[in-house]
């Protein structure tokens, strides 16, 4: 969130864009189109008390025009931002020199993140880091990434953030700044080896030696092999805990954020490799699914090879509840929310049920944003969508009904009907259990709203779109969505991978003779993509 500024402060925002803000009121981006002036104003932004000598910014902005020749530029490019500042006396000069905003009181926002991020790797407390972390929002001035004049301070900014994150020990972070980050790779295999996941510390030392081979034609070095043959040493057994003790399991953090229309999302990191998100999908809670025989396997498989990201969707778990917009363009702008709140730039996306939907359309509209996509019981079109005839379309439009009627009751067996829908082969515990967790998770009304935009995805136009690696993964008997739903995306998706497995359960169960497979088979896509 950053610090506080004061209503009648200036404000210069250079870190993750541009912007301006006089006195608190914000300069209409427009006036920025001259490049030229923001050039200029963005120069002086970053100089000692905002201040340069003509010459200066003349080398700085003009480097390879001669002085005569620049000298003009320079005044139509103080004409232009004196009118976008609205008063001429924000940007003066005096004699041979040119000042920003003097004698006012001003916020750059680097300069903030500089001094904190100074004082906090000086003092080295968690509270500092953390706070100095807070106020890093983005790359210096992307959008002028090839203006020489900024480099240096751009390389400087990084090399800073990098810093904060590895004395705060988010290696995870790191690693998705910088695959070749050795320090980071270090710390997720030695994590692993801790916890004798022989199999995981191995597929991170493979992706580590392919990203230096491709990127710079080196090998690991002798820290990172001593580390592999730690690994190798393990018994083969012990690659993948099959004890759960939540007491044992690495702690989570909780944060929030909110959406672009202010509903606060909940969202939690937790776990040791490279950083992974999971897509909001329908029934979570970021607190009891630790608790849940539903989700603690996926939860325990997950976070033993991923950094996991996941989030409550909008209307459920600790997620706002008070909000009234349901559908696929709100569940795609709170997964862009959490994961620039997460300060993740790029990284494989796990898209379950509607939440492959919701990872599809991510990824056509932010290719830049996503490396792969893992693709579990997702489908094109829903229930409402792929109707075929009345009779269908009848039983789509009433299991909202049935959720808003009875959800809440309680009378467990409104909430049977979908326990039974989603897992047929489940047991008598894992029945109860999932009809207790779609009663703490949402509302009856939520529920109903939920159902109603879940029936109306069509991402058809999306799949095809999509350039990233993919996976899709179905079970052969789940009939909510069914694996002809699967296929289908799978095809619409160029270049995808279709794995279908026994089963009829939706959400796949730990005793599931596929759940050892459905993992093998993640394991080998994302480690053949990265």
């Amino acid at each position: 969130m950053g610090e506080r500024v004061g209503a009648g402060v200036d404000q210069l925002v250079l870190l993750g864009g541009f912007a301006v803000r006089i006195g608190g009121v914000p300069v209409d981006p427009a006036h920025w189109r001259r490049r030229p002036a923001a050039g200029l104003v963005k120069l002086l932004a970053l100089a000692p008390q905002r201040r340069l000598h003509r010459e200066q910014v003349i080398d700085a902005l003009w480097p390879d025009v001669a002085v005569a020749e620049a000298t003009p530029r320079l005044h139509k490019a103080v004409h232009f931002a004196r009118r976008a500042l609205g008063d001429p006396t924000l940007l003066t000069s005096n004699g041979d020199a040119l000042q920003l905003l003097p004698d006012r009181d001003v916020r750059v926002d680097v300069l903030a993140f500089e001094a904190a991020a100074g004082a906090a790797l000086d003092t080295g407390t968690a509270a500092a880091i953390d706070a100095a972390l807070t106020l890093h929002t983005g790359e210096l001035l992307p959008d002028d990434r090839y203006e020489p004049w900024a480099e240096a301070r751009r390389v400087s900014v990084a090399h800073l953030h990098r810093q904060l994150l590895r004395a705060d020990g988010r290696w995870a972070e790191l690693l998705a700044l910088d695959p070749l980050d050795e320090w980071a790779n270090l710390t997720v295999m030695r994590a692993h080896v801790a916890r004798g996941d022989r199999s995981a510390a191995l597929a991170q030392y493979d992706r580590f030696a392919a990203v230096l081979a491709d990127e710079v034609g080196v090998v690991p070095g002798t820290e990172l092999d001593a580390v592999r043959d730690e690994a190798l040493a393990l018994p083969a057994e012990a690659s993948r805990p099959s004890v759960v003790d939540t007491d044992q399991l690495p702690p989570q953090e909780i944060r929030f954020c909110h959406a672009r229309d202010g509903v606060r999302l909940a969202y939690a990191t937790v776990g040791c490799g490279p950083p992974l998100v999971k897509t909001a999908n329908w029934l979570t809670h970021l607190e009891f699914d630790w608790e849940s025989a539903i989700w603690r396997h996926w939860l325990v498989a997950l976070t033993s090879r991923f950094t996991l990201l996941r989030y409550d969707e909008r209307g459920s778990g600790l997620s706002d509840w008070d909000t009234t917009t349901f559908d696929l363009e709100a569940w795609i702008e709170d997964l862009a929310a959490v994961m620039d709140a997460a300060g993740l730039s790029r990284c494989p996306l796990l898209g379950i049920s509607q939440g492959a939907a919701v990872a599809v359309e991510y990824a056509a509209r932010h290719p830049e944003r996503v490396s792969a996509l893992v693709l579990y019981g997702g489908y094109v079109h829903g229930s409402v969508a792929r109707a075929r005839n009345d009779e269908e379309l009848r039983v789509a439009r009433l299991m909202p009904q049935l959720a808003e009627l009875g959800w809440g009751s309680d009378e467990a067996s409104f909430r049977q009907v979908f326990t039974a829908r989603f897992m047929p082969s489940g047991t008598k515990e894992q029945w109860d259990e999932f009809n207790e967790l779609q009663r703490r998770t949402t509302s009856p009304t939520n529920a109903a709203r939920f159902l109603r935009g879940f029936g109306e995805i069509d991402i058809t136009e999306a799949a095809q779109r999509v350039r990233c690696p993919t996976l899709v993964v179905h079970v052969r008997g789940d009939r909510h969505p069914p694996v002809e739903q699967g296929r289908l995306l799978a095809s619409l998706v160029p270049g995808s991978r279709f794995v279908s497995l026994g089963g009829e359960n939706h959400l796949m169960l730990a005793n599931d003779q596929a759940w050892p497979r459905f993992l093998e088979e993640v394991d080998r896509f994302l480690a053949e993509v990265h």
